[in-house]
């Protein structure tokens, strides 16, 4: 399967093929984690000089399509009911001091400097990834998508999801009759929009709400003889009062072995009172009520923190069982196996490293590094374990992707390398020695760039 697939990857590359195959094959290969690009050239895997490198980055080409289409073709990780669980979450590469660099937006950014959130200038990236069952650091990454100044980051995600659904069915992953694919995402989402832009898609949404979010009871019933407009919404459910709160429909109590006894409690049918702000502004019509299971948990200990806080959740579906609350819960604690592949893209691969100009071009380097852990993955049952004297054997199902690395250069022999050996040729003059630029390279303002038409009091006077 692994030299099957590096043949497929190589016919997805359709411009400086050659360079950008092998360029992987260095990431793959190169000792220790990737520092810089130049230091690329210099492992045995790679035979062309650090001018083509470069070169291939900003002007090859990969036909995306193909290659979203050939990662949906690879065996997916499923639940023990045979369930696909999609992780959506967005990570960052910094480029602070890139002026020149365009389509910059402000990242939010946890600790750097003295620990604070800060607004770093980056480019974000939404990855999906297929999640596996247990305690592991495997994901399998499935597409990524750059955030520009001018996108909605909810309006880009469901489009991104709904691709991702629609080649994973035509892939044969799931038929009629499966069990629906549950997407499971932070508290950076707009979780109800996400449920009602992808109603018509066999998926259940699962995002975790902040503390102190408001949602609402169901309606209640009307009584007979009473007048004026019937209520939309029901009572309020603060999460931080308790005295909002009404007798759950589910109470479950596991005991884990990380996290000790969990209990989780559940509410059916509540949903958020919708306002017309954000994605919610060009709304046609009454906003609708997108109703869902609230789930609250309460672990006993977390690793550093001996009292923690509850974690609120909302689910898309309703009329849960208690076996579909703990399914959903334990299914968010493996989101954050997804934390795990983008710390080994940016410390190990070296995803964040280079110091690219173009966005075409950290576009290109960001699916070979999804290229890259692809064939770790496919690796993964066919590497030994080449363990420091220091480190503990492992058994060769649980090798980590970082320890599946160490030795592909040992199976990379015995696969395929459809890559041409290079020409020989003479690396070309280059700038004559004292000349200046005259032709300096544009900047390029961060942030976001696009204004909607009319302000939302605006909106308010021309339809009221």
């Amino acid at each position: 399967m692994l030299a099957g697939w590096r043949r497929d990857f190589y016919q997805c590359l359709t411009r400086r093929a050659d360079v950008l195959f092998e360029l992987t094959d260095a990431v793959l290969c190169a000792d220790g984690p990737v520092h810089s690009l130049v230091d690329l050239t210099l492992t045995a895997e790679h035979r062309r000089g650090h001018g083509a490198l470069y070169d291939g980055l900003n002007s090859g080409r990969i036909d995306l399509a193909r290659l979203r289409t050939t990662l949906s073709m690879l065996s997916l990780p499923r639940t023990v009911d045979g369930r696909i669980v999609l992780a959506v979450d967005v990570s960052n590469w910094l480029r602070p001091d890139a002026s020149t660099s365009a389509d910059r937006l402000f990242c939010h950014v946890y600790g750097r400097a003295k620990g604070q959130a800060q607004m770093i200038p980056g480019w974000p990236y939404s990855f999906v990834a297929a999640l596996e069952s247990g305690r592991t650091s495997w994901t399998a990454v499935l597409d990524a998508v750059r955030l520009g100044p001018a996108d909605d980051a909810t309006a880009v995600t469901a489009d991104q999801l709904r691709d991702v659904v629609g080649r994973l069915i035509a892939a044969g992953h799931r038929r009629h009759g499966d069990p629906e694919i549950l997407v499971v995402a932070d508290a950076g989402y707009d979780i109800t929009r996400l449920a009602f832009v992808l109603a018509d898609l066999p998926v259940e949404l699962l995002g975790r709400l902040r503390t102190d979010r408001v949602v609402r009871l169901p309606k209640p019933p009307r009584l007979p003889g009473s007048t004026g407009r019937p209520p939309k919404h029901g009572p309020e459910f603060r999460l931080d009062n308790p005295d909002t709160w009404r007798a759950p429909q589910h109470h479950t109590t596991t005991a884990t072995t990380r996290y000790g006894t969990a209990n989780a409690c559940s509410w059916d049918r509540l949903h958020p009172r919708l306002t017309r702000r954000t994605c919610w502004i060009d709304h046609d019509g009454d906003l609708p009520v997108v109703e869902g299971t609230l789930i609250r948990l309460q672990v006993e200990h977390l690793p550093g923190d001996r009292d923690p806080k509850p974690v609120w959740l909302w689910c898309s579906a309703v009329d849960a069982t208690a076996a579909d609350v703990d399914r959903w819960w334990r299914a968010f604690l493996r989101r954050f196996d997804l934390e795990h592949t983008f710390r080994l893209f940016k410390q190990t691969l070296g995803w964040a490293r280079p110091k690219l100009r173009t966005p075409d071009a950290a576009d290109r380097w960001t699916w070979l590094i999804i290229a890259t852990h692809t064939q770790l993955r496919l690796a993964r049952p066919l590497a030994a374990d080449l363990r420091r004297p220091w480190e503990r054997p492992t058994a060769p199902g649980r090798l980590t992707p970082a320890r599946v690395r160490r030795g592909f250069r040992n199976l990379r022999a015995k696969t395929a390398l459809p890559a041409a050996a290079p020409k020989p040729t003479r690396p070309g003059p280059g700038r004559p020695p004292g000349s200046t630029n005259h032709r300096p390279a544009p900047r390029h303002d961060v942030g976001k760039t696009a204004k909607r038409d009319l302000s939302i009091n605006a909106r308010k006077r021309r339809t009221g």
